[in-house]
């Protein structure tokens, strides 16, 4: 059993349990040691489309990690919080409450390319130690600035106080982080309320199940037909057809000269059966990248 399932977690739980309980589906269905794994961690605050990836989809959840993702998120403004959303504590305030022009005139300046400084409450790395687990302890986090790509940004709701806006965005970027400079930028400061991812890469909430559903699809003993195939996660690169032998020396990791292919990365299949993630080189050397298991 190889692809993905998408999730559409709730609000309240993270994405290793959720994980854990698509390990459990797999077991009850006869999967003894089922290979599971996420490509994107969501906080237990926020929800949406989480992308579960089974056996030798796996292999392909670092490139899931590196897609393009897309959000929606409330900002509330004239509170800015600790964590940069609801579960903090208040740490700065404002009077200065921004309208609807304002906020539209803002947002340009926060699309493209931009600079964005990390939260404090993140997982990211610092002197070996977790953000997080220092601004917990309440010590002083100074992270540097990193730069990303908003490639879209919109209001798609607007109540006085709070705007709910839709972001496309790069690998790296950090939605509250965002909202805590839209809402600086504009005189004011601001922390996110709602978060929803709507897309991952390839994967949108139109793929998406619920988790509860799980327990459905266990007690139905069928998987296959939310099961989506593990080449949905190479959408954005082409096929590249090879032969039975050429499938054979690629599964042991060999190269293959002289392929007529333009240089760039592809997914070797022999017929319908995905054989490798490749690259193909300037001098026609076929290198594989990553090699899937499958046989059949």
């Amino acid at each position: 059993m190889h692809g993905w399932i998408i999730i559409d977690k709730p609000v309240g739980i993270g994405s290793t349990p959720c994980v854990g309980r698509v390990k459990r589906v797999l077991r009850r269905l006869g999967v003894k040691k089922p290979k599971v794994g996420h490509g994107g961690t969501l906080d237990p605050l926020a929800s949406g489309v989480l992308p579960i990836a089974i056996g030798e989809a796996t292999k392909l959840a670092g490139r899931m990690l590196d897609a393009t993702k897309a959000y929606e998120f409330t900002v509330r403004f004239g509170e800015e919080t600790s964590t940069l959303d609801a579960e903090g504590e208040v740490v700065a305030t404002s009077d200065v409450i921004p309208s609807l022009q304002e906020i539209e005139d803002v947002l340009p300046g926060f699309t493209g390319t931009i600079e964005q400084v990390p939260p404090a409450f993140s997982a990211l790395k610092v002197d070996g130690k977790r953000a997080y687990d220092l601004a917990r302890k309440g010590e002083e986090v100074a992270l540097a600035s990193r730069t990303v790509v908003i490639h879209e940004l919109r209001i798609v709701d607007f109540q006085e106080g709070a705007a709910t806006l839709s972001a496309s965005v790069s690998k790296g970027t950090y939605i509250r982080s965002l909202a805590r400079d839209i809402a600086r930028a504009l005189g004011s400061v601001g922390h996110v309320t709602m978060l929803r991812r709507t897309r991952a890469g390839p994967f949108g909430l139109d793929k998406a199940i619920m988790l509860d559903f799980l327990d459905e699809i266990a007690s139905a003993r069928d998987l296959t037909d939310k099961l989506i195939p593990l080449t949905a996660g190479l959408d954005d690169i082409p096929a590249l057809p090879v032969s039975p032998e050429e499938a054979r020396l690629i599964r042991h990791g060999q190269r293959l000269s002289g392929h007529p292919a333009p240089p760039g990365q592809y997914f070797a299949m022999d017929q319908e059966v995905p054989v490798a993630l490749v690259e193909v080189e300037e001098n026609g050397e076929v290198a594989v990248v990553r090699g899937f298991n499958l046989n059949e």
